[in-house]
């Protein structure tokens, strides 16, 4: 193993499969960036300590420059089981996974999401190519985790927006005035 790239377990296990098989090899567009860089945070959305002490950036979403960040929800000491936002290039932030397990399955989807002001959804067309280590990432996530792919990437988005939804719209009002 590397040494750590975070202070998340699962994290490092991916960022060690990641270095392996290559950035954006796996699932299309993703791919851990640097951990807690809240550079793209504060040039997009607030420069407020408390807001970026509330989320912690770490993986690229799309290959136009949205990224996911953990969500500061309370004071857990398990970072993984942190609600899990994505942050869209052009604007727009959702809860996408109730946890990182929960990311790592919509991974398996193998399709970046589509990000706005309103929504996020994912979508992938039946005769499309997988990414060249699909496969590879389904068979690791399914023997280091025991966790299965996705069919219905849309049903873990809502059971995320659900849960965490409301609460989270609240927690950003407090620093975003859109």
């Amino acid at each position: 193993m590397s040494a750590a790239y975070s202070p998340v377990p699962e994290l490092n296990l991916l960022k060690d499969f990641q270095d392996r098989y290559g950035y954006e090899s796996y699932s299309q567009s993703f791919g851990l960036d640097d951990w807690n860089d809240t550079s793209g945070l504060e040039a997009g959305w607030s420069k407020d300590p408390g807001f970026l002490a509330g989320l912690l950036p770490f993986a690229r979403a799309t290959g136009g420059g949205s990224f996911y960040a953990l969500w500061r929800i309370d004071d857990r000491a398990d970072l993984a089981t942190l609600p899990v936002i994505a942050f869209g290039d052009e604007g727009g932030e959702h809860v996408v996974a109730r946890d990182l397990r929960e990311l790592f399955r919509l991974l398996t989807f193998d399709s970046e999401p589509s990000i706005g002001h309103e929504d996020l959804f994912f979508y992938r067309a039946d005769d499309e190519d997988h990414s060249a280590h699909h496969d590879t990432f389904v068979t690791w996530l399914a023997g280091t985790f025991g966790l299965t792919p996705v069919d219905d990437p849309d049903e873990v988005v809502a059971a995320a927006r659900d849960e965490f939804g409301e609460r989270f719209t609240a927690w950003k009002s407090r620093y975003l005035d859109w």
